[in-house]
């Protein structure tokens, strides 16, 4: 009598991951994704370069061109105003409307390569001129872009990643290569890949075999880059200007002081960053109708903050001005050289033109958030107890989760920046991360955050915000799909 088999037992978790990463078609999506960073750091490489030496064209050589050591307080004025009119048609005509709307965080799905000449032209033509965001999300979506192009020439010659659908992770071999290229990307300014892999993974909300198979090409596509752009820019001896801090105030032990000011320090920190949310929010909301007026406008009205930190501290404006990252080495290397009422009104003007900037304008949301922590940090190191250091340190850590709401990630960035001082900070700056984080989530509205006109559906949903899990920074992890980027309305 013949015994009918009965149904195999399902593979366990270690056999499917084994049998997804020992598949041709995932093997070969490593190999491209390898193949892949190195032209897209060398292009994130450039494309920060060029920004670095327009900003420094602007702000230092066109001043003294015309005869001012530095530029007078009016200078922010002129040039946010042809920030503004160079966006505006960027946002209003151009498909993309210029990379995801900030106030939204990094989120939503990959832009496509047809948003690319948008995305280049609104970072690279307003980002050297003051606008008050960083460099990171345009970063992102060309990365992203680049590879999605890399995919479509592929498929167009025949040789397309389709044996690589197991490799996916939920998401198709095409969004695994959007997420290892806006990670190659992202890692030129980072100070390396672990730093913008461990970002992807964190926003993804994933776990077990999903979070290997995302995580290998994320990491071996940056890693790649990070050779190149190390090597590449001391060959070429241009500069990046990278987050990073050069110099650290003198290394100190956190004691119970720290502590007891750091934890509401650390909540007075995610309360100002929401605060500035907020009225990115109410930006976004107001430049809904008549979207290129309102662009102009928003984009003077941070020139006018600008102008009048000049104004009343009699320091140079490309304090406020700008992402931070020159301003935030210079304050690590010299926490003194202000005072606390210069500090201060650096938080609330910057603070006000980076909400602004949040909703009306394009750019990344991290790095002026992290001068803003910084500077409150320092500014309230004064305080009975309360060291240098340790402000410093919970300052950054605390303002990058409140923005982020990535608080691994936010405390791993502010290890690597705090340098020597990391191995003594390294509690504080957990604490104020998480505090941060639980914080920035208790305040925060509720209601889903709406974007510009033309931002394609679900574009620009942070974690912070609402976001399903695994749509991450880029959307790579989920199963959403590219959409096509859509053109916004006057």
């Amino acid at each position: 009598m013949d015994v009918k088999a009965g149904p195999e037992p399902p593979l366990s978790p270690e056999d499917t991951l084994r049998q997804t990463l020992m598949s041709r078609g995932y093997l070969r999506l490593l190999l491209l994704c390898v193949l892949l960073g190195v032209p897209i750091s060398l292009a994130a490489f450039f494309f920060v370069s060029f920004q670095h030496q327009l900003q420094h064209w602007v702000w230092e050589s066109l001043p003294d061109a015309v005869g001012f050591d530095r530029a007078p307080w009016w200078w922010p004025l002129p040039a946010m105003l042809l920030a503004g009119l160079i966006l505006a048609p960027v946002i209003t005509r151009m498909p993309g409307t210029g990379g995801h709307v900030p106030v939204n965080g990094l989120g939503g799905p990959p832009l496509g390569p047809d948003a690319l000449p948008g995305v280049v032209l609104a970072a690279l033509g307003t980002l050297p001129l003051g606008v008050v965001l960083g460099p990171e999300a345009p970063l992102m979506a060309l990365g992203s872009g680049l590879a999605l192009f890399a995919v479509k020439v592929l498929r167009a010659s025949g040789e397309g990643s389709g044996g690589a659908g197991s490799g996916g992770g939920g998401g198709g071999p095409a969004l695994v290569l959007a997420t290892a290229g806006s990670t190659a990307a992202i890692a030129t300014i980072l100070g390396g890949p672990v730093v913008a892999a461990l970002m992807v993974v964190e926003a993804a909300g994933i776990a077990g075999p999903r979070l290997v198979v995302l995580i290998l090409p994320a990491l071996l596509a940056s890693a790649t880059g990070a050779l190149v752009f190390t090597g590449f820019g001391e060959w070429t001896g241009l500069e990046i200007g990278g987050l990073r801090l050069p110099d650290v105030p003198p290394d100190v032990n956190p004691d119970a002081g720290d502590f007891l000011w750091g934890v509401p320090l650390a909540a007075l920190i995610a309360v100002v960053v929401c605060t500035a949310r907020a009225l990115g929010r109410a930006t976004v909301t107001w430049t809904g109708r008549h979207t290129a007026r309102r662009t102009v406008m928003c984009a003077v009205a941070v020139g006018v903050c600008l102008a009048a930190y000049a104004l009343i501290t009699g320091l140079t404006p490309e304090n406020a001005a700008l992402s931070g990252q020159l301003a935030l080495g210079e304050l690590a290397a010299h926490p003194n050289a202000e005072s606390v009422g210069d500090l201060l009104a650096l938080v609330v003007f910057k603070g006000l033109a980076w909400g602004i900037c949040l909703g009306a304008l394009r750019g990344g949301p991290i790095f002026p958030a992290v001068l803003l922590g910084a500077a409150l940090g320092v500014a309230c190191s004064g305080l009975p107890g309360l060291g240098v250091t340790p402000g410093l340190a919970l300052g950054i850590g605390a303002a990058t989760a409140a923005t982020t709401g990535l608080p691994v990630t936010s405390s791993v960035l502010a290890v690597l920046l705090m340098g020597v001082d990391a191995a003594d900070q390294m509690p504080l700056i957990v604490v104020s991360s998480v505090v941060a984080f639980v914080v920035a989530q208790a305040v925060r509205r509720p209601l889903r955050i709406r974007t510009a006109p033309g931002t394609p559906p679900g574009a620009g949903a942070s974690p912070e915000a609402g976001a399903s899990p695994g749509s991450g920074p880029t959307g790579s992890a989920g199963p959403t799909r590219p959409t096509r980027p859509g053109q916004g309305s006057a």
